[in-house]
């Protein structure tokens, strides 16, 4: 009985330390907030007031009332809500020229776009999971298609808000030490990177309809219908979508967001795109102001007057009730009513924007 008391006290201090060791970079992960030259920039920003950042269109939450019935969906059909066999992943070339316009999207909203000449990294998520935890959270689906380090040399790396699925820490802290590109990121988000090394020369934060120019390059801070926070509080950063211009090429990526009138205006004073990068998964009924239905996401790319539509934000994390595949099948359906071009690689698949490969329906072999 000692005995038995013993190693039941072993197993408990075990895993007590797993514990320990697990939880020694949350604090950590929720970033910094702003300060100094920082902060007075959010505070004269057009969207800053009453201490946090607001939609040019307002957004409802995910009300209280709605938790029940969420939860008790979320212990139905689990099955459904992950892919039945493992997810094709393609290794991509990473000595491939960066000329003409190519995409490739690693999963979830992490995308490498190659324009011109140039290479931009959009919100890079390499981690096993999206959360500040190592223990608990939305865990990857597939590995990702390449290692950080494989990467070929990046003239920016792009980051539309912080939440956990699309501002990782540890990926954020590898590329600084690989890459020497500099981070573009909303307001207040460079208090996060700052806080992990990322040396202040290498972040460029930007407010709505700000522009930068790296090279042949110009990005612009476009407007988006989301919200922000990496803890308790919410809004305390900016979340934007972006336009990224080369000399004859342009492409759009929505970042998160909830459908609105703001990006027919995107595409009036921007477009029209080359190809647009759009969320179209992680949706509900309790929370449509904030992540698009896919055929939100099929209307923006209208509305932005893009070319060839690739959607993003889906086949990665779990991070929503309805089925795996759902998202791809919606915007397919769509895309085919509004006569829409349409691109879905599987995750590390590069698509040549001027000859895409055609839709195949390859997550509906697996789901």
């Amino acid at each position: 009985m000692a005995k038995r008391g013993r190693t039941g006290s072993l197993i408990a201090l075990a895993l007590g330390a797993v514990a320990v060791w697990a939880a020694r970079d949350i604090p950590r992960q929720m970033g910094a907030r702003a300060k100094g030259e920082r902060l007075e920039r959010m505070l004269a920003s057009p969207q800053f007031a009453d201490g946090k950042f607001h939609n040019s269109v307002p957004a409802t939450m995910l009300a209280a009332s709605s938790m029940p019935k969420i939860f008790a969906e979320t212990l139905r059909d689990r099955e459904r809500r992950h892919p039945r066999l493992p997810i094709p992943v393609i290794t991509p070339d990473p000595g491939a020229p960066a000329d003409g316009l190519h995409v490739t999207w690693y999963g979830h909203s992490s995308a490498m776009i190659e324009i011109e000449g140039r290479r931009v990294l959009l919100d890079p998520v390499w981690s096993e999971r999206c959360s500040p935890s190592r223990l608990s959270g939305p865990r990857r689906l597939h590995e990702p298609p390449v290692a950080l380090r494989d990467l070929p040399p990046l003239d920016a790396v792009l980051i539309s808000h912080d939440h956990y699925d699309h501002l990782d820490m540890e990926t954020i802290q590898n590329l600084v030490d690989l890459q020497a590109a500099p981070f573009l990121v909303p307001l207040g988000v460079g208090a996060h990177l700052e806080r992990w090394g990322v040396p202040a020369t290498r972040i460029v934060e930007m407010d709505w309809n700000d522009t930068h120019r790296i090279g042949g390059l110009e990005f612009i801070s476009t407007a988006a219908r989301h919200f922000s926070g990496r803890g308790f509080g919410r809004d305390g950063t900016l979340w934007t979508s972006w336009v990224i211009n080369g000399p004859g090429r342009k492409v759009f990526y929505s970042g998160d967001t909830g459908y609105f009138p703001g990006f027919a205006e995107v595409g009036q004073e921007h477009g029209p795109f080359d190809v647009t990068l759009v969320q179209i998964g992680a949706y509900n009924e309790a929370w449509p102001d904030i992540h698009m239905f896919p055929e939100d996401g099929v209307a923006t790319h209208v509305d932005v007057r893009g070319g060839l539509m690739i959607p993003v934000h889906w086949a990665t994390f779990n991070l929503a009730l309805h089925d795996w595949s759902e998202p791809a099948d919606r915007t397919w359906r769509e895309a085919k009513a509004r006569d829409v071009r349409l691109a879905v690689p599987r995750p590390g698949e590069r698509v040549d924007v001027d000859n895409p490969p055609a839709v195949d329906g390859w997550w509906q072999q697996i789901a």
